[in-house]
């Protein structure tokens, strides 16, 4: 049976991935091993962040950049986006409206879809 789940994201430059996501997320990862694995928990999630060993490099890099989808809830969007952009990584595209609130798509270093949404006004 299984008794819990997490993301994980395969990555060759694992520094710039860790600064991006522990500047975006606020925090330190734990635990943290340089050059081979970082974990960030972010509510209910785990996200982990790898350097994929020698044998496993070639079959990670086959994988289409932005395959995934991180959905990242936030209490202000504006603020998020100002954040993105300041870490130098700006949405491309417009805040874009929908019934379930407001959300824009932004990407990481490594080109992973960084979905960051706003549910509506109470």
């Amino acid at each position: 049976m299984i008794q819990d789940a997490f993301l994980t994201i395969a990555t060759p430059n694992l520094d710039r991935l860790v600064a991006f996501y522990g500047a975006l997320l606020q925090r330190s990862p734990t635990p943290y091993q340089p050059q081979r694995y970082a974990e960030f928990r972010v509510g209910g999630l785990r996200l982990a962040l790898f350097y994929p060993k020698a044998d496993h490099r070639q079959e990670l890099q086959a994988a289409p950049a932005g395959a995934l989808s991180l959905c990242l809830e936030v209490v202000d969007l504006d603020a998020a986006i100002a954040q993105l952009t300041e870490l130098g990584y700006p949405p491309p595209g417009a805040v874009i409206t929908a019934s379930h609130g407001r959300e824009i798509y932004a990407y990481d270093p490594d080109g992973n879809r960084v979905i960051v949404h706003q549910g509506p006004a109470a």
